[in-house]
């Protein structure tokens, strides 16, 4: 079966993260002429130039890359707004974490972790359905107690919650982040 240059220049837009100039991609394709690259290219646009796809190539900032169908911009938007929902605060993102690293735990031990009130950021992750109660504490006032849930999971993109870094792993991403600055 034979490799076309169209295949592996769509392959490299869809993956790259910047606008890709043909001169790039003239470097990473040293085994075609410039002809044939040039030649996929066009061929390459011919076929997105059509409206009768979700995406389409772009020019731009010297480069290509792949953007939406302008003419789907109402259902694109409609999703964003969906997804927009779902982005976490940062309060939101530091119970989760203290859940995930200290479960199963109660609310008083997570805002005493956190040195403030933890309940509405709690409850909104409840509704997130991200945490769940999973019963109560044997102790005075029989506390509820939290854990994360499959919806935490799949929204990190994790299989298990051993998953999670470990504090070694943290801290050592920490001190390279600190030596870049």
């Amino acid at each position: 079966m034979k490799i076309h240059p169209k295949h592996i220049i769509e392959s490299l837009i869809f993956i790259s993260l910047e606008p890709l100039s043909l001169d790039k991609i003239k470097s990473v394709l040293t085994e075609f002429s410039d002809k044939e690259i040039e030649g996929a290219m066009k061929d390459l646009l011919e076929n997105y130039t059509s409206n009768e796809k979700g995406i389409q190539i772009i020019q731009a900032a010297g480069g290509y890359l792949f953007s939406t169908n302008p003419e789907h911009d109402l259902w694109i938007k409609r999703l964003l707004k969906f997804e927009r929902k779902y982005r976490l605060s940062s309060a939101g993102l530091e119970i989760l974490s203290t859940i995930a690293y200290h479960q199963p735990i109660t609310l008083a031990e997570i805002s005493a972790l956190r040195g403030v009130d933890s309940i509405h950021s709690l409850k909104t992750l409840l509704q997130k359905k991200l945490v769940k109660i999973v019963g109560r504490k044997k102790s005075p006032g029989k506390p509820l107690i939290y854990r994360t849930t499959d919806k935490f999971l799949a929204y990190f993109e994790l299989d298990s919650i051993k998953d999670l870094p470990s504090q070694e792993e943290i801290l050592k991403i920490l001190e390279e982040e600190k030596n870049l600055d």
